[in-house]
């Protein structure tokens, strides 16, 4: 059925996304200095790939069924990650400040704009499919959206110090 072939490749597409997604936060790895950042990127890591699992049981279910089993793809949801701690997000921020972590910044916002267009992606599809499929794509952009809030975050709390700080000598 027509309809069920883009359905199929709409969710390979958001698997394509979501492993470069991956590779992104697994590259970002190598830049980061911070413990707490890499701490960060790799429990995103996790999350990345049950979100690989999830679309994979999908279009599992999708190839072989014809409809999407929400019962079984759910097995892979997880709760949400508080990535840091009140006590460890003010240690990443004070440590990047004092070692100058420019490149630091630019990987928290990559990462901000790639959990974004992701969660907005998954919002949009949501809005067009019906049942089982809608429900699939809203718990993928419910997923996207805490991650994507935790980078923004950074990125602007990141983005206003180095706006304040002093110039010159």
């Amino acid at each position: 059925m027509p309809g069920q072939d883009n359905l199929i490749k709409v969710f390979e597409y958001a698997l394509n996304q979501e492993k470069t997604g991956m590779s992104f936060f697994q590259a970002s790895l190598k830049r980061l200095g911070i413990g707490a950042a890499v701490s960060a990127f790799e429990r995103l890591i996790q999350e990345e790939q049950r979100h690989i699992d999830f679309i994979n049981r999908v279009l599992g279910d999708l190839k072989d069924t014809g409809r999407i089993d929400l019962v079984r793809v759910r097995e892979v949801v997880i709760e949400p990650v508080d990535f840091f701690d009140a006590r460890a997000r003010s240690e990443f921020l004070e440590q990047g400040l004092a070692g100058s972590m420019v490149p630091d910044v630019t990987v928290f916002n990559m990462a901000w704009l790639i959990e974004r267009d992701l969660s907005e992606f998954y919002a949009h599809a949501a809005s067009k499919a019906e049942g089982a499929p809608a429900s699939a794509f809203q718990m993928l952009a419910d997923w996207e959206k805490r991650h994507e809030l935790f980078f923004k975050e950074y990125r602007d709390r990141l983005t206003d110090e180095y706006s304040r700080m002093p110039w010159g000598g």
